[in-house]
This record gives C-alpha cells, sequence and structure tokens, in this order.
C-alpha cells in the first residue's frame, strides 16, 4: 500500500480505504465481512470509513465493525484510522437528522459505544444542513474534538461557499478541518469546479466516495444486471434508472479503454482517481474478498499518457457527464 499526507497535515492516509457503507449490516454475511476487513487491514488498508446509519439496519455497521475488531484487530487500534459522520435521518423525531448540536452530540455518543471505540479519528458532519445555523453545527464539532471525542474534523457534501466559512470557523478556534469527502468518478466530475480546487488552496485533504459509481463503473453491468448487484436488492440505492443507455454506452467505451491499458474498468476507474495530485485516497466497498484485492491492485498502475486522459475525457463530455 501506498500512503499520502491528508492536505496539510503529518496524517496520512492510505490510497486506498475501505468503506462500509455496503455489505456490513445485519442483513449482510457477518462471517464474509471479517474476511473483508482482515484482508484490509493485511494489505495496508488502515482506513476504515463509516457512518451513523450505515447498515442497514442503520447502525448495524458500526456494530458490526466493533465485533471484528475487538475480536481481532484490538492490538492494531493505533496503526488505523477509523471515521464515522452524522447527518441524515437516524432516528425519529425531529432530533435525529440533520446538523444540530442536539443531533450530532448525541449521534456520536452512540456511535461510539456502538463501535466501541474510545474516540474517532476523523468525525464528519456527513451533509450541510440549510435548516441549522452553520456556526451551530461546527460550534459541536469544534467541541467534539475538544473534549477527545474525535481527533480530526472532515465535511461531507457541504457547498463550496459553507465549506470555506466551516473552515475559517475551525481555523479561528484552532481547530482545523483535515479533510472534505464528497462523490466523485467518471460519471459524476462536479467537484472539480469549485470543492477541489477550494480544498487544495486551503490545504484540506479530499476523499472519494462512490468512485466507481455504485458499480456502474465495473464490468457487472457491462451485459445487463445481475442478480447479485446492488441494483437488484431491495434495499440497495443504486436504482435501474440511474443505468441509462446512454450511461452504458459511455461505460462501453470506457471498458475498451481500459482493456487497452491492461486494466479492468473498474482498476482504470480508480488509477484514474488517484492520478490526481489533489485526491488523497479513495473509498472502496466491496461484496467479496476478490473484488476487494482487485481494488487494491489497482495502486501498481495509476499512472496515464496524455492522449489517454485526453481520449477520456472527449469520450465523457456530453449531457450525462455530471450524473
Amino acid at each position: 500500500m501506498k500512503y499520502r499526507f491528508c492536505g496539510n497535515s503529518g496524517l496520512q492516509l492510505p490510497l486506498v480505504s475501505l468503506g462500509l457503507w455496503h455489505n456490513f449490516g445485519d442483513v449482510d454475511d457477518f462471517s464474509l465481512a471479517t474476511d473483508m476487513i482482515l484482508r484490509a487491514f493485511e494489505q495496508g488498508i488502515t482506513h476504515f470509513d463509516l457512518a451513523n446509519n450505515y447498515g442497514p439496519s442503520p447502525g448495524s455497521a458500526e456494530t458490526n465493525f466493533g465485533k471484528i475488531l475487538h475480536s481481532h484487530l484490538k492490538a492494531h487500534r493505533d496503526e488505523m484510522v477509523v471515521s464515522s459522520k452524522a447527518g441524515y435521518p437516524m432516528w425519529s423525531g425531529p432530533y435525529g437528522d440533520g446538523g444540530s448540536r442536539k443531533y450530532l452530540m448525541a449521534s456520536i455518543d452512540q456511535s461510539l459505544k456502538r463501535t466501541g471505540l474510545d474516540y474517532f479519528d476523523i468525525f464528519y458532519t456527513h451533509r450541510y444542513d440549510a435548516q441549522t445555523p452553520l456556526e451551530e453545527t461546527i460550534q459541536a464539532l469544534i467541541d467534539i474534538v475538544k473534549q477527545g471525542k474525535a481527533l480530526y474534523i472532515g465535511l461531507s457534501r457541504y457547498p463550496a461557499d459553507k465549506a470555506r466559512q466551516a473552515y475559517e470557523m475551525m481555523d479561528a478556534q484552532h481547530v482545523r478541518c483535515l479533510i472534505f469527502q464528497d462523490k466523485y468518478n467518471l460519471l459524476y466530475r462536479a467537484p472539480e469546479a469549485e470543492l477541489m480546487p477550494l480544498n487544495a488552496t486551503m490545504g484540506k485533504g479530499f476523499i472519494v466516495f462512490s468512485p466507481l459509481a455504485q458499480g456502474v463503473l465495473t464490468n457487472r453491468y457491462l451485459n445487463g444486471i445481475p442478480e447479485n448487484s446492488r441494483v437488484a436488492k431491495s434495499h440497495g440505492f443504486l436504482k435501474k434508472t440511474d443505468i441509462t443507455p446512454e450511461v452504458l454506452a459511455k461505460v462501453q467505451k470506457l471498458n475498451e479503454l481500459a482493456q487497452k491499458r491492461g486494466q479492468t474498468l473498474a482498476e482504470m476507474s480508480l488509477a484514474w482517481l488517484l492520478n490526481k495530485k489533489e485526491v488523497t485516497s479513495v473509498i472502496v466497498g466491496a461484496s467479496s474478498v476478490k473484488q476487494l484485492q482487485d481494488n487494491i491492485d489497482t495502486i501498481q498502475n495509476i499512472d496515464f499518457a496524455a492522449e489517454e486522459l485526453q481520449r477520456i475525457d472527449l469520450l465523457l463530455r456530453g449531457p450525462d457527464s455530471n450524473r
């Protein structure tokens, strides 16, 4: 595994991080989840990304990760970066969603209890909540660090102008925001316009989720929708309407380019992200140990010729380039 410093900080993250959004909940195979987490750590993945609502059911991914950590990796806690988040609906009533101090403080306490951890290395505000004053959300995060419940703060899915304000608020109280997490992949390049330049200028790390567009940027959908795919799962987030003929046409052409590079479509898609100096790490999901290993092997070839990058950009231009 190779590592990059996270913005202007002393913390290094692996190029490939493991996300527990899918396949680690109580509806999934616990033995397989254990095998994937252990393989990830053996291969140098030191960063594990969670959120309070990951599962399903909500909270179960944190619970399962905690069980696996304490059963197999407890002695290695200080060799890991464990992150979690709060911001999306977690429990019923007016206090289980958003960016209020009430919700964030309650949520991190619940997440620490589920995982059995004393602190999170990174704790994110999972989304911008326009109904809550930004000052309230950011002050709660600052206090979370000062209380020792998290070492670093991250933002996820914030507009660029609100992210800048949040960074300035934290800097004023000497609690620097470490990292920004957002969706970014070959089919969705919106962060390039404002967020990535902002984070680079302000010395923040940038970590990518959905680097394979929930599996669309793999060979799984080149010939239809397989039964065990995310689209086929009733509790999945990827829908059939996401895989339009226009998207499939682009994916098939990207696959041809990947084959010329001697890579799978997934490997090339991850390599394209890691080729960018602004990207600190990519968060991959996995449904098998083999799939995880294939993603890890991507780091062996993340270089592109200028002509290859030009061909990819030309191919992706069009009405669906920001899907």
